[in-house]
C-alpha cells in the first residue's frame, strides 16, 4: 500500500475573485508513521462575499486527525464525535433545507475531503487538514505519492518531507509525472544517515505552461520512495511505555509456491473483462518459477479445471498452460463450485504429499459477479476447507461485484480483498497484485512476547512474509515504567525452521532518537493506536452479533481518545455565525458502501440555543478543590453541584501561593516547572507544578513533594523517602500515606488533608517533564481567613448562569456567569479529577474562567507570586 496525498482544486479560477496564495504539504516521517498537515491560504480579491472550496483527496488507509478553518484572524477547530450523533444532527439539518459539503470515494486508493465557506470581500481564509498513516512497504520499498493539482498559479507552493528513521535511511527517490527539465533542478533531495529531506518549491513562473501561459504546469503525481539499512532482521523502539516491532529479514531462499487461480468466467466478464484477465494470466504465468506448481479452476454455470491436480511449471506444462488461458471464454456463474474445487485439489497435494513440505500454498479468485447460493453458507463452507492452511486472496473486477462478500470470506481466511478497477490498464492492477505475493520467503510466521508484559497486542501472528514487505507489529507495556523487551521471532523457510531473538531497552532507542525535531509527540503510541484499529476493524468486517458490538465500542473508544475520523467517527467543523452558521464534517468511507452511501456527508446546523439541561454531565461532581495539568484549578460549589475550573499562567520557577490559613498555621506553596525545551508548535510554553511545601509552622513541620521525591522536616530533622517507597508515617501531629509512584495522602494537625497524585512521562520524552497535581481533603477544617490562590475558595462562594449560547466549540457553549457582582464570559468544559485515576482520571464538569481566573479570584494572579516554597 502506497501512502497517498492527493491536493485537488481549492477555487476555480482567480478570475472569480478567489486566489489562492499559499498551499504547503508539511508531512513529518519517523519509523514509518507520517503525519501530513496541508495548509492552503485564499483570499477574496472581490467587492462581494464568494465561496471558497477546499477539496484534498486523501489515501484511503489514512485517518484524518484534525481539520480547522481560519478566517480573519479566527480559528474554527475540527471536533471527532461517534458517527451516528453527527447523522441525526445531518438530518435535522436536510429537514431544514441546508445544503451539505461533500465526503466521497473518488479514486482506487484515494477518498475525497471537500469543505467550502463564504468569505466576504478582502478577506482571507486559512484551511488546515492534517492526517496520518502508517505507511506500509512493498517490492522494498516505502511509498508516499502525492497527487498536486492546484489548477491555478500559487505563489507560495512547496512540498516539504523530512523523515527520520532510527534503523538509517539507504535510499531516498523523488520523481513527478509533470516534471520538465526545468523542474527538475526545483526538487532539492538530501539523506544522510537517519535523515531524509524532500522540498519542492517552485516560483510562480516556474508553474506556467509557457511564458505568458496562466495554466499551472502542477498537474500529476509526484512519488517519493525510500527505504532503511537492515543490518538485522528486525527493529525494536520503545517509548515511553509502547513498542513497535519492525521484521523484514534478507538474503533468504524463496519457498517454492502453489498456486491456484479461481477465474470467474460468467456472461458479465464476456468482452473487455476476459480479455484483460487473458492478458495477465499470460504475463504471470511468464513470472511462474520451475519449482512452482499451479492449476487453473474456471466457473461459470460449471466448474472446469485446467487439470484434475496441480501441474509442476516445466516449459512444456507452462506452454499448455498458455494454450488454455487463451481459449478461456465466459458462460454462467458458479462462484461456490469454483473456490471448493481450488480448496479440494491443494488439499489433495499436501495430503499425497505431492508438493514439497516446505512450500507456500495460495488461492487467488477473480471474480466479477455475485454468489449463486447462500453468502453466509459459502463462507462457513469455505472457511471449513481451508482450516486456516493457506490464504485465500479474492479480487472482486469492477463496481457490480459484492465486494463485502468477497472481503469477508478473504479475511476469515487469513488472505485480503482488492478491487480490480475496470480500466485500461486492468491486467497491469492483476498482475501487480500477483507480484506482491509471488515471492513468498516464509510461511507460518510467528512473534512471540513476554504474556505478562504486554498488553494491546497487534496481529502477531502471519501467514507468510513476502519478499519486499514488513511485518510491523505494536503493543504497550502492562507496566508503562518498563524499558526493555525481549521478542522470539520463528517461522518456516525454504530450507529449515528460522529463529530470530531481539532485544532492546528505552535507552537504545533514546541513543537513536538525537534529531527530535524530526519527531512529532507520542509517535508510537499513535502508530500503536492507528494499527489496532486498522485490524479491529478487519475484524469486526467478517464479525456478527456481540463480537460485532464489542469490536465497534473498541474501536469508537480508539478512535475517540487519539481523535481519528474511522468509519465509526466523523470530524465536525462549526462554521462562524456570520456566515450561515452551517457546519462541514470530516467523513471516512469504507470500500464496501453503495455509491450513494460513499458520495453521503453531513452537515450540522448549530443555531438553538443550549438549554441548561442538556450541558454535559459525564460524571456527578464531588467535592473537590485543587489543581492538576497545565496547572489546572477546580473548585466544587456543592451548593450548585457544579464546578468553576480556571487555569494560571506564569514562568517556570515561579512559586505561587495556593493556601494560607494564618489560624492553624497550614500554608500550601507550589512552584512551577515547564517544558524541557520550548515547543515551536506551541504559542506558549506548557507549565506545571513540579515541587510542593506543605507546612505547618505552630508544629514546625515541613514537607517537601517533588516529582523524584518526599521529604519530611520535624524542626532541624530530615526524612527522605522516594515515590518508589510505600509508606506509612504516623507521629504527632502527622500522617504520612505514600501510595507507591501514584499518590501520597496528607494531613497535619487533624486539620485539611491533601493528596498529592504523581504524574510520570517517559523519562526520554523530548519535551515533558513528570509534574505533580493536589487535591484537598476536610477543607472546612481550615479558619475562615484562610486565602490563596485556591484557599479563598474554602468559603462559600454562589454564581449564576445566564445567557447559554455555541461556542467556538460545538461540545462547549459559552455562557454569561454573575459573581461577585461581576459579568464574566466562561466556557462550559471538563477538567479530570486523577485522585482515583492517576493514569486516565475522571472527568469533572465545570465553567471554565478564561485569562488566569481573572474576575473570579481576588486581585490579580500576579498577587500569589511568593519568594521561596516556604
Amino acid at each position: 500500500q502506497e501512502a497517498d496525498l492527493v491536493i485537488a482544486s481549492l477555487p476555480k479560477e482567480v478570475v472569480n475573485g478567489i486566489e489562492i496564495y499559499s498551499m504547503k504539504i508539511d508531512s513529518k516521517v519517523t519509523s514509518r508513521f507520517a503525519r501530513n498537515v496541508i495548509t492552503s491560504q485564499a483570499v477574496n480579491r472581490g467587492n462581494v462575499h464568494k465561496e471558497v472550496f477546499f477539496d484534498v483527496e486523501l489515501p484511503k488507509t489514512a485517518f484524518i486527525t484534525n481539520f480547522s478553518m481560519t478566517i480573519d484572524g479566527v480559528t474554527y477547530p475540527g471536533y471527532i464525535k461517534e458517527k451516528e450523533a453527527a447523522k441525526q444532527e445531518y438530518e435535522k439539518a436536510v429537514s431544514k433545507g441546508q445544503t451539505a459539503g461533500l465526503v466521497k470515494a473518488s479514486g482506487r486508493k484515494t477518498e475525497k475531503f471537500t469543505v467550502s465557506v463564504n468569505i466576504a470581500a478582502a478577506s482571507k481564509v486559512t484551511f488546515e487538514l492534517t492526517y496520518e498513516e502508517l505507511l506500509k512497504r512493498q517490492f522494498g520499498k516505502y511509498e508516499m505519492f502525492i497527487k498536486v493539482k492546484p489548477k491555478q498559479l500559487v505563489k507560495d507552493f512547496e512540498i516539504d518531507i523530512s523523515i527520520f528513521e532510527p534503523q538509517g535511511i539507504t535510499e531516498l527517490e523523488a520523481e513527478g509525472t509533470f516534471i520538465t527539465n526545468d523542474l527538475q533542478n526545483v526538487i532539492k533531495k538530501t539523506f544522510s544517515d537517519k535523515k531524509g529531506h524532500i522540498s519542492f518549491k517552485p516560483t510562480l513562473d516556474q508553474q506556467r505552461t509557457c511564458a505568458n501561459c496562466s495554466q499551472s504546469l502542477l498537474d500529476g503525481d509526484f512519488t517519493v520512495k525510500y527505504d532503511v539499512k537492515r543490518t538485522t532482521p528486525d527493529n525494536l523502539q520503545i517509548v515511553n511505555g509502547y513498542f513497535v516491532h519492525f521484521f523484514a529479514p534478507t538474503n533468504l531462499p524463496q519457498l517454492p509456491k502453489n498456486i491456484i487461480f479461481v477465474i470467474d468466467i460468467s456472461g458479465s466478464m464476456s468482452g473487455r473483462e476476459i480479455e484483460q484477465t487473458r492478458e495477465a494470466l499470460l504475463k504471470i504465468l511468464d513470472d511462474i518459477r520451475d519449482d512452482d506448481f499451479f492449476n487453473f479452476i474456471l466457473f461459470g454455470s460449471d466448474v472446469h479445471t485446467w487439470k484434475e491436480k496441480l501441474i509442476k511449471a516445466t516449459p512444456e506444462n507452462l506452454d499448455e498452460a498458455r494454450k488454455f488461458v487463451r481459449g478461456i471464454d465466459t458462460e454462467v456463474t458458479n462462484l461456490y463450485g469454483g473456490i471448493m474445487k481450488g480448496i479440494e485439489i491443494l488439499n489433495a497435494a499436501h495430503e499425497e504429499k505431492f508438493v514439497p513440505k516446505r512450500s507456500a500454498s495460495i488461492i487467488i479468485m477473480l471474480t466479477d459477479g455475485q454468489p449463486n447460493v447462500g453468502k453466509f453458507d459459502i463462507r462457513t463452507h469455505v472457511k471449513k476447507a481451508i482450516e486456516g492452511k493457506y490464504p485465500l486472496y479474492n479480487l472482486g473486477f469492477g463496481y457490480g461485484v459484492d465486494y463485502g462478500f468477497l472481503e469477508k470470506m478473504a479475511l476469515e481466511n487469513k488472505g485480503l480483498a482488492r478491487r480490480i478497477y475496470p480500466d485500461s490498464d486492468s491486467a497491469l492492477q492483476l498482475q501487480g497484485f500477483y507480484d506482491e505475493v509471488s515471492n513468498p520467503m516464509l510461511m507460518d510466521v510467528e512473534l512471540h512476547y513476554p504474556e505478562n508484559e504486554i498488553s494491546g497486542l497487534t496481529k502477531n501472528s502471519f501467514k507468510h512474509f513476502y519478499d519486499g514487505s514488513e511485518i510491523v507489529v505494536a503493543g504497550r507495556f502492562a507496566d508503562i515504567n518498563q524499558n526493555s523487551l525481549t521478542v522470539d521471532v520463528k517461522g518456516e523457510g525454504a530450507n529449515d525452521v528460522l529463529s530470530f531473538t531481539t532485544q532492546q531497552d528505552a535507552e537504545q532507542t533514546a541513543k537513536a532518537f538525537q534529531e527530535q525535531e524530526y519527531i512529532f509527540g507520542d509517535y508510537i503510541e499513535r502508530l500503536w493506536a492507528y494499527l489496532t484499529i486498522e485490524q479491529l476493524l478487519e475484524k469486526r468486517t467478517a464479525a456478527t452479533g456481540e463480537e460485532k458490538e464489542n469490536l465497534t465500542a473498541e474501536v469508537l473508544d480508539l478512535s475517540l481518545k487519539y481523535k481519528f475520523v474511522t468509519p465509526l467517527t466523523s470530524m465536525v467543523v462549526t462554521k462562524p455565525e456570520d456566515y450561515d452558521n452551517q457546519a462541514g464534517i470530516a467523513d471516512k468511507t469504507t470500500e464496501g458502501f453503495k455509491a450513494i452511501e460513499s458520495l453521503r456527508s453531513y452537515m450540522i446546523i448549530l443555531l438553538a440555543p443550549f438549554p441548561l439541561s442538556s450541558l454535559p454531565n459525564l460524571a456527578p461532581v464531588r467535592r473537590t478543590w485543587g489543581f492538576d495539568g497545565d496547572p489546572h484549578f477546580i473548585i466544587s460549589v456543592p451548593q450548585k453541584e457544579d464546578a468553576i475550573c480556571f487555569n494560571i499562567n506564569e514562568k517556570p520557577g515561579d512559586v505561587l501561593s495556593l493556601i494560607n490559613d494564618p489560624v492553624t498555621g497550614i500554608t500550601v506553596n507550589g512552584e512551577l516547572i515547564g517544558d524541557k525545551r520550548a515547543n515551536s508548535d506551541a504559542k506558549s510554553q506548557n507549565t506545571y507544578f513540579g515541587k510542593l511545601g506543605i507546612a505547618n509552622k505552630y508544629l514546625n513541620l515541613k514537607v517537601t513533594v517533588t516529582s523524584e521525591k518526599i521529604t519530611v522536616q520535624n524542626g532541624n530533622e530530615k526524612t527522605p523517602f522516594t515515590w518508589l517507597d510505600s509508606v506509612t508515617l504516623q507521629q504527632e501531629g502527622l500522617t504520612l500515606i505514600i501510595n507507591k509512584e501514584k499518590n501520597l495522602v496528607l494531613s497535619m494537625g487533624g486539620g485539611a488533608s491533601f493528596v498529592v497524585v504523581l504524574h510520570q512521562v517517559w523519562k526520554k520524552h523530548p519535551l515533558h517533564q513528570d509534574f505533580l497535581g493536589l487535591y484537598t481533603l476536610k477543607s472546612h477544617k481550615l479558619s475562615e481567613q484562610t486565602h490563596g490562590l485556591l484557599g479563598q475558595f474554602f468559603h462559600p462562594i454562589d454564581f449564576t448562569i445566564l445567557e447559554i449560547h455555541p461556542g467556538s466549540d460545538p461540545k462547549k457553549p459559552d455562557a454569561t456567569m454573575i459573581i461577585k457582582n461581576k459579568e464574566l464570559t466562561v466556557t462550559r468544559g471538563w477538567q479530570k479529577d486523577y485522585r482515583k485515576d492517576p493514569k486516565h482520571g475522571i472527568d469533572i464538569p465545570c465553567w471554565f474562567v478564561h485569562n488566569n481566573g481573572a474576575g473570579l479570584i481576588d486581585g490579580v494572579h500576579t498577587d500569589y507570586i511568593v519568594s521561596s516554597l516556604f
